[in-house]
């Protein structure tokens, strides 16, 4: 297609284009039940259970929800770890007509007090490791209903945890204990359009300011079908009944809620839940299955797994089909350590408001290090003025990404002033300055905020990340600018270094004024033990940024 060059370089087994079923997102697992009954749908700590009891689970779970007053179009507040629970809390509110808001387990009580405000949530289902935080919300917001549930109840070597003994206040509701009295398995009689919202995410987009990203059902069936779509190239030459998918991503980020969640039941496959990212329990997780069909990972995981001594022992290359990288840049080093491995690793990019989907390098195809490859079938990719935002620059020139699709969200929740400045003619402008090359394959250069402007001169911190990534002795690096009396803003390097290794200022700086312009070279490095990483283990630039202007005050 003349207006999708891109489309050239798909791999073979994905369509140029496709016909996405008219379907609210509840019906990806409704229809994975009636191919494949008995399959696992998840594996959890070794308890697994069948996707046709499951389904029944979900089923009885809406019916509760209904029981306690919840209608269409009311939010209910998920704020859980990777478990089943979670995954029956989503299905059974969206059964309902219910919007999903995720919220992130972490979170102190002033940052759900937000997310709370904002949507007006009637039901909040949540677990005992944060129920002090919970109480302390409470005090300050009302929540006609709360759900509580403990991480353990649904792995079978455990006893299930009882209201009592979670010492639960009068008026909330023991997850197991409702799902026990609730026996209608018939199917909650409420219409549900595609159109109709299903998800509320909060994201800090361009503004740094959480704001709530609508997703509808269309937007998540279409999503999970463009991604499931794209790992066809491998996939697709594999029957669906041993199919899995290893779930670390979180389920309450849009990574995890496409990626893993709705894709991986799209697939029929069985999800492998972890709720966390403990390395060596992970590795142990991984050396229990022969055969991992996708492991979509952040840089972050990928660098702890390729460097973890079991790596070898357990063949990763040979163990795992696909592990899909996003949320943040890829350096290239990884990329060439993992093809050492004989491991298909695809960098891509997408955003919250995109429903994570966006662009992505083939799977079999010419892959470009550094690059987040070609959009996916049925988006549209513009690189525009970054001032302007209307015309488009010259291949090769970098400019604000722009994008549209079936995946694109709706709108921000309550929030008319920044839909209407992000989503633009149908057009989401998502705030990253990207360069479309000679093959039409599009690099990530930073976030329009992540600029550095030293001495007059623009500069990108991802030039320098990749090139603090290419030394042997450092295990993870970010570059920051902060301020500068002369300059404006100067090049700061964050730098982790590999267990055991040793190495000075200047060697770090000396390293990157061979590879780099001496204007971008770093002129100050700090040492740390570990860097500040978001839920999904993105290296946090904002957040060191922060520190840097803090202290400065300081010391003003």
């Amino acid at each position: 297609m003349e207006s999708r060059p891109w489309v050239r370089h798909y791999d073979p087994l994905v369509p140029a284009m496709m016909n996405y079923p008219r379907i609210p997102a509840t019906d990806l697992l409704g229809n994975a039940c009636k191919l494949y009954p008995d399959k696992s749908i998840y594996w959890f700590y070794g308890s697994e259970m069948s996707y046709w009891d499951f389904s029944k689970l979900v089923v009885r779970m809406a019916n509760a929800f209904a029981g306690l007053g919840i209608q269409k179009g009311d939010r209910v507040c998920i704020q859980l770890p990777n478990s089943p629970q979670y995954m029956i809390a989503y299905y059974g509110a969206l059964l309902l007509g219910g919007i999903v808001v995720n919220a992130n387990p972490m979170y102190t009580a002033d940052e759900l007090k937000h997310i709370v405000a904002t949507t007006e949530p009637k039901m909040l289902v949540t677990f005992s490791d944060v129920l002090p935080t919970i109480h302390k919300l409470c005090e300050d917001v009302e929540i006609s209903q709360v759900i509580v549930t403990k991480v353990t109840d649904f792995i079978e070597a455990f006893p299930t945890s009882t209201a009592k003994e979670l010492d639960l206040p009068e008026g909330w509701h023991h997850f197991s204990e409702l799902l026990d009295e609730s026996k209608d398995t018939r199917l909650p009689r409420v219409p549900v359009d595609p159109e109709d919202p299903a998800l509320i995410q909060f994201t800090g987009g361009t503004t740094g300011v959480p704001k709530g990203a609508v997703t509808t059902h269309r937007n998540i069936v279409c999503a999970s079908f463009q991604f499931k779509s794209w790992a066809n190239a491998i996939l697709g030459l594999k029957p669906a009944d041993n199919y899995t998918t290893m779930s670390i991503m979180p389920f309450f980020h849009s990574y995890g809620n496409t990626c893993h969640i709705n894709t991986g039941v799209l697939s029929c496959g069985t999800l492998i839940i972890v709720p966390r990212f403990e390395l060596d329990e992970v590795m142990g997780i991984i050396g229990q299955f022969d055969e991992i069909g996708t492991f979509p990972v952040v840089p972050t995981m990928l660098t702890a797994i390729l460097n973890h001594p079991m790596a070898q022992e357990l063949e990763i290359g040979k163990r795992i089909r696909m592990m899909g990288s996003g949320a943040a840049p890829l350096p290239v080093e990884l990329i060439e350590r993992a093809r050492d491995i004989n491991l298909f690793v695809s960098e891509g990019y997408g955003m919250t408001e995109s429903t994570s989907v966006g662009t992505s390098n083939p799977i079999v195809g010419m892959k470009k290090p550094g690059t987040v490859g070609v959009p996916f079938m049925d988006v549209d990719v513009r690189v525009v003025d970054p001032d302007e935002g209307k015309e488009d620059v010259p291949k090769g020139e970098p400019g604000e990404l722009i994008m549209r699709g079936p995946n694109v969200m709706k709108e921000y929740w309550n929030n008319p002033e920044e839909t209407a400045n992000q989503l633009r003619d149908g057009w989401l402008y998502t705030g990253d300055i990207a360069v479309q090359d000679e093959d039409d394959y599009f690099a990530i250069v930073d976030r329009k905020k992540d600029m550095i402007i030293a001495g007059g001169y623009n500069i990108y911190p991802r030039d320098i990340d990749e090139v603090l990534y290419q030394n042997p002795k450092v295990l993870q690096a970010v570059a920051v600018g902060i301020p500068h009396e002369y300059r404006g803003e100067t090049v700061k390097a964050f730098v982790v270094l590999k267990e055991g290794e040793t190495a000075t200022d200047e060697e770090i700086i000396d390293f990157c004024r061979e590879k780099l312009a001496p204007y971008k070279a770093p002129k100050i490095v700090e040492f740390r033990d570990s860097l500040p990483t978001s839920a999904v283990g993105k290296v946090l630039r904002k957040a060191l940024r922060a520190e840097e202007e803090a202290r400065r005050k300081k010391e003003e």
